[in-house]
């Protein structure tokens, strides 16, 4: 029942007791009646009238809701819509200027709109000829869901809403500036790029028929990693001036003059040419960040490598007097089947991706890179990982290509806003435009990779995965299974030290007759992050997703920031959920149900409870009931599995889950979170005289067919049983990818010689040779043991020329080695025979002297 429906019935009861109190009284009563009638009545209509939203969005009030649940739930507060406002688009680039209105609100024509973001941040809206709102996006160093608040009278602000701020670089084209041969640009003055440079844009996004454009720069002042750190963004100059709004726009570059030609990178800008030259909150679209070469200063065109190697030596000192970042980022994972797998911890690098063609501009020779999704912890520093068509990763000591870790995280990090956490630019700034200086502008990349070594993967773990699949079956981290059936709302994981909750709700299949129950929507929270709720669209085979109970639509990005938790859906049967922790969860739909793989760092060993089990390399011990009873994960009864399963209910007043209709809340906000009245069919019989029995068998083998063959004979449906068999095969082929791999680490070539191999996990050989006039010393062939150690002795190549002079060093040595031997030897000898002499003379005189007489 409703808020509306339940003050109604309560107000219209208090009517009918006074009514009958009065009439049992006397006639004379009846003015009584009709006053106190009147009063209840003007009671009920200023209290159902008197709740508004205005300042109340997100709250359920007494008589009505403003919660985002209550258009479902048929209850909002009339105003509900006026003041708890809805926009399109609902997203647009960090750096400001988007358009976008205000949807079923009508406002006056004399209305002065001005729109507050974050509280703090203020821009000036309109309203247009049909009274329809608009606000102007901020220039905002953050990305994430922004609240706004929105007043009429510049005073009072009492509508509200949420703008999706989005990095630069993940805005789709669509959306901002795109600049035509983005190379051209970016290498502007170095030898063989001239010309005219061009760039084109939506029109229609600009609301006016001439505009300028204009060039903005960024930097990062202050002393870093202090209180006075800060990013600037600033307009620098305009190139076209009340030019026609055609979506294009040519110009023929001239080197900037100081101070402007002191800015390295920065964006174009188109904006209405009414509002003056570098106005912010107005109007406007970006192209996204970019070496300015085209506008560097005229030295640089004189002599771009030189200029570069003068601006990578300056960068170089800089990055000696910074703190140490590498310490304490995470090893990359070994091969691209983990990188891929592990989707907790590491998410596709926009600017590599193999789905995409693997355009790896700055990273060539790979064919796919992934980013660490969390930024390191005390540094806000980036992690990158690419890998080559072998799967291997590449290493920045074998190739420019390789994969480089980044002072600032091109994703940014929260809380965002100052350096180096602000989105993307404080990346460009320490990271790319320095890659320009050092590797792009000019032939000096070993600077760039003293600062920017790639990591390899000798300390990564991979981690560990569960999952819930089909009707519904389990697999847990230490790789248990067994099929649960049970109607209600569980616990699937829980870890008290990281306070990361994953729940899941149950509901029957399809058709009174079927015993069974799928997997229909799973919430998960870790610490104060958002609530996340997938859940299954019935009929459609697709999801929803509800942040803190409110649909999150993913019609305009893909990946979205939320408080403490990232969300990721490219289409409408995925959504992939990454928290700080690296706990990563992985939602698909299928026909009918969910299937749910649950992602955990080896961090989390002995650290979880709940249906996915203890994740301590134990399997006996997975079925764990909440109460502390263990059921064995081999040798038990169906009936003791389930009230192991229905031991994990959740209460109310734990339950992450949202309850917006009539069904949910009868079913499981008033009903039992679990049902004991609902029995599941515990086994099934293979009954040959059943026509679905022979189609089954055919389709179930191998691993999983017991889960295959279940589904599809108890719900009757092959299609189901299909689907659980491709899920568990799926869920094997993660496992697969996630083996832990050994790895001996990068072996560098000899100096004056080469190495052959750049894989250096177990099993791997890597050859030397020495370049001609060299000889080698040391193993010629080294190969990665299973103790991560590798076999022989460090290679080096030794000159010929330097061989001789020691080998003539060597026999000059030994000569007066010898020597001096012999000398030793003939004094020795010569010492004997005087010594020989001298005592035969001594015989000689004793032997003359004559005897005494005694």
């Amino acid at each position: 029942m409703g808020v509306h429906a339940r003050q109604y019935e309560i107000n219209k009861r208090s009517v009918q007791q006074i009514q009958l109190f009065v009439t049992m009284g006397s006639e004379s009563g009846d003015r009584l009646l009709f006053a106190i009638t009147f009063i209840v009545l003007f009671q009920l209509f200023f209290t159902t009238n008197a709740q508004t939203c205005a300042g109340n969005c997100g709250k359920k009030l007494d008589s009505c809701s403003c919660h985002a649940t209550c258009q479902s739930l048929r209850e909002c507060c009339p105003d509900f819509k006026q003041f708890c406002v809805e926009i399109t688009p609902h997203s647009g680039s960090l750096l400001g200027g988007t358009d976008f209105l205000v949807l079923d609100s009508v406002f006056n024509p004399n209305d002065k709109i001005i729109c507050r973001f974050n509280g703090e941040t203020e821009t000036e809206g309109y309203v247009d000829g049909d009274g329809r709102g608009h606000c102007i996006s901020p220039l905002l160093y953050e990305s994430g869901w922004i609240p706004f608040d929105i007043s009429t009278d510049g005073v009072n602000f009492k509508a509200s809403g949420r703008w999706l701020s989005v990095h630069h670089s993940k805005l789709d084209s669509a959306f901002k500036i795109v600049l035509k041969n983005a190379t051209q640009w970016q290498y502007y003055g170095t030898p063989g790029t001239t010309g005219t440079l061009e760039m084109t844009w939506n029109a229609s996004l600009i609301k006016a028929d001439r505009v300028n454009v204009e060039l903005w720069g960024y930097e990062e002042t202050g002393e870093p990693y202090s209180s006075n750190w800060a990013p600037e963004w600033r307009y620098l100059y305009t190139l076209g001036k009340d030019v026609p709004n055609s979506g294009s726009f040519s110009f023929v570059p001239v080197s900037a003059k100081k101070p402007y030609s002191d800015w390295h990178m920065g964006s174009m800008r188109v904006s209405p040419s009414t509002k003056p030259d570098g106005q912010m909150g107005v109007n406007a679209l970006w192209s996204g960040a970019h070496a300015l070469a085209w506008h560097l200063e005229e030295e640089f065109r004189k002599d771009p490598a030189g200029w570069a190697l003068d601006k990578c030596v300056e960068w170089d000192a800089l990055e000696k007097s910074m703190p140490n970042f590498l310490e304490e980022i995470a090893d990359c994972p070994c091969t691209l089947a983990q990188a891929r797998a592990d989707t907790g911890r590491f998410h596709t690098d926009y600017g590599c991706d193999i789905e995409k063609g693997s355009k790896c501009t700055y990273h060539p020779g790979s064919v796919h890179c992934v980013r660490a999704i969390q930024a390191s912890p005390k540094y806000a520093a980036g992690q990158q990982c690419c890998y080559d068509k072998a799967g291997a990763q590449v290493l920045t000591g074998d190739s420019i290509g390789g994969s480089t870790p980044d002072r600032g995280h091109d994703w940014g990090s929260p809380p965002y806003k100052k350096p180096p956490r602000v989105p993307g630019l404080s990346h460009w700034k320490y990271d790319v435009i320095t890659f320009y200086y050092c590797c792009l502008w000019s032939d000096n990349c070993h600077y760039y990779f003293t600062h920017r070594p790639s990591s390899d993967c000798r300390t990564y773990t991979p981690p560990k995965a569960g999952v819930v699949l089909g009707d519904p079956h389990f697999v847990t981290f230490d790789g248990a299974s067994y099929t649960f059936n049970g109607k209600g709302e569980y616990i699937l994981t829980h870890s008290p030290d990281y306070n990361l909750t994953i729940q899941g709700r149950t509901e029957p299949m399809n058709g009174t007759a079927l015993k069974a129950t799928r997997l229909t929507s799973v919430a998960m929270r870790e610490a104060a992050s958002d609530v996340v709720e997938v859940r299954l669209i019935d009929g459609a085979d697709q999801l929803e997703v509800l942040v803190n109970q409110r649909v999150l639509s993913f019609s305009e990005q893909s990946w979205i920031d939320l408080k403490g938790v990232f969300v990721y859906s490219s289409i409408s049967k995925n959504a992939t959920v990454m928290f700080p922790s690296g706990a990563g969860v992985e939602v698909r739909a299928g026909p009918g149900t969910l299937a749910t793989t649950v992602l955990l760092p080896r961090e989390f060993r002995d650290k979880t409870r709940g249906l996915l089990g203890r994740m301590n390399e134990n399997p006996d011990d997975d079925l764990t009931s909440s109460s502390g009873e263990v059921i064995g994960a081999t040798e038990n009864k169906p009936e003791d599995v389930f009230r192991f399963g229905a031991s994990w209910a959740i209460a109310n007043e734990t339950s992450l889950f949202t309850y917006d209709s009539e069904y949910l809340l009868k079913e499981y906000y008033f009903g039992p979170k679990h049902d004991p009245a609902f029995v599941p069919a515990f086994s099934v019989t293979e009954d040959s005289g059943d026509p679905l029995l022979e189609q089954t068998l055919k389709m179930c083998f191998g691993k999983g067919s017991q889960f295959c063959k279940y589904d599809a004979l108890v719900t009757r449906n092959l299609e189901m049983g299909n689907a659980t068999l491709r899920s568990f095969q799926s869920h094997q082929s993660v496992i697969k990818d996630l083996e832990p791999v050994l790895s001996c680490g990068w072996l560098p070539p000899p100096s004056h010689g080469q190495k052959e191999g750049q894989l250096y996990l177990e099993g791997a050989k890597v050859t030397f040779s020495c370049n001609h006039g060299y000889r080698l010393y040391g193993s010629a062939e080294r190969t990665c043991l299973d103790t991560g150690k590798w076999s022989g002795e460090t290679a080096s190549c030794v000159s010929d020329n330097t061989l001789a002079i020691v080998l003539g060093s060597v026999g000059a040595i030994l000569t007066l080695v010898v020597m001096a031997i012999a000398i030793a030897l003939y004094t020795r000898k010569q010492k004997r025979e005087r010594s020989k002499n001298a005592d035969a003379k001594a015989d000689s005189e004793r032997s003359s002297i004559p005897v005494q007489n005694l």
